[in-house]
């Protein structure tokens, strides 16, 4: 019985459609055909064949022949694609994620308080528990809830 090697990953595997040229490779050479009917039907003289148009012809099927060439099992397509994609990549990163620059930032206006001198207290060694009045609370509450507060600690080392 004959036994044939199957490879691990098929996905490596290119689907060869004519010969040895796969789908990119024949899309890649549709192309001037594609290009030549446009530049025969819409450029002037409209319908008639001139020099100029067979220059432009001839300058995209010469670049598209030499993008189907394979190199290391690759065509210079791919390899084009992963030269542009390293040219153009980001060089610097600059990111901090408390920096408020562009931000908008939703500050509610809060009405000033105004405050009033109490009278000297003495202060006693029992601790004795402030009251908070209800009305403050459900302030407090509605503020916190509405979102457009927010609350930061920030602890200092000492």
């Amino acid at each position: 019985m004959r036994t044939t090697i199957i490879p691990a990953q098929i996905t490596t595997v290119e689907d060869k459609i004519a010969g040895s040229l796969n789908m990119t490779q024949i899309l890649i050479l549709m192309f001037p055909v594609l290009w030549t009917a446009i530049i025969y039907i819409f450029f002037a003289p409209t319908m008639k064949l001139v020099a100029y148009k067979l220059g432009l012809i001839g300058i995209v099927t010469l670049i598209c022949l030499v993008l189907v060439i394979r190199i290391k099992d690759k065509i210079v397509a791919d390899w084009l694609g992963v030269v542009l994609r390293y040219h153009f990549r980001p060089r610097f990163w600059l990111y901090n994620k408390n920096d408020s620059t562009n931000r908008i930032i939703d500050v509610p206006d809060i009405p000033d308080i105004t405050l009033t001198p109490r009278k000297a207290v003495k202060k006693s060694t029992n601790k004795q528990k402030s009251e908070i009045d209800v009305a403050d609370l459900v302030k407090l509450e509605q503020l916190i809830s509405s979102g457009k507060v927010a609350v930061r600690y920030q602890f200092e080392n000492k």
